[in-house]
């Protein structure tokens, strides 16, 4: 039985649908990218080589748009949407890490889908860098139009169905900012892990 999702979040730019490590994607949906290959869908994350390496960083920088990475300042942006959405839609986040690149975060099973919460929160993230005038692709809107979405197309996602397998999620990613030599994080909309109920399907809200 599934009790929660770990999902990860990426940031436009960052993980190609045809990248040479692998990606959740089954096609290649942007032309200028189409020449590098086909999708490399796969679920085991894969060593580049020299020649690989090269050829990812080819593809990145025929993007329509540059690669985004958000500052220290649009990850509390993105935390304050997260936060709002939470408060609207009484989702509950065991835990969550936003990185310049990617953003993790363990989320409790809802009566949406996990796809559904996923897109809700990077559309909350979005309408808070729009309020606050922190867009990273600002630079892309025209003709009072919005700007092109600094978050990469679909999500990264495990199932979570045993208490062993959340607490792990959980610390994954409380240690992921470490990993990459950033401070511990603590966001007031993350709830604690208190264990699962015994009782059989449940849905945390």
């Amino acid at each position: 039985m599934v009790h929660g999702y770990h999902v990860i979040l990426t940031a436009y730019g960052f993980w190609l649908p045809n990248d040479p490590r692998g990606s959740w994607s089954d096609f290649v949906g942007a032309w200028e990218l189409a020449r590098f290959g086909k999708a490399t869908k796969s679920f085991e994350r894969q060593v580049l080589t020299e020649e690989s390496e090269k050829l990812r960083e080819s593809a990145k920088k025929s993007l329509k748009y540059s690669p985004v990475q958000f500052s220290g300042i649009q990850a509390r942006a993105i935390a304050r949407g997260f936060a709002q959405a939470c408060l609207k839609n009484r989702y509950t986040l065991w835990a969550c890490a936003i990185l310049p690149e990617h953003t993790h975060v363990v989320i409790a099973r809802h009566h949406y889908k996990v796809e559904y919460v996923a897109n809700l929160l990077k559309g909350a993230a979005t309408k808070q860098f729009i309020r606050e005038t922190l867009h990273p692709l600002e630079s892309s809107a025209s003709d009072n139009q919005r700007p092109h979405s600094p978050w990469a197309q679909g999500q990264w996602k495990v199932f979570l169905d045993d208490e062993e397998a959340i607490d792990n999620a959980i610390r994954y990613v409380e240690q992921n900012p470490s990993k990459e030599g950033k401070p511990a994080q603590r966001w007031e909309f993350v709830q604690p892990f208190r264990g699962l109920e015994k009782s059989g399907w449940v849905t945390y809200l």
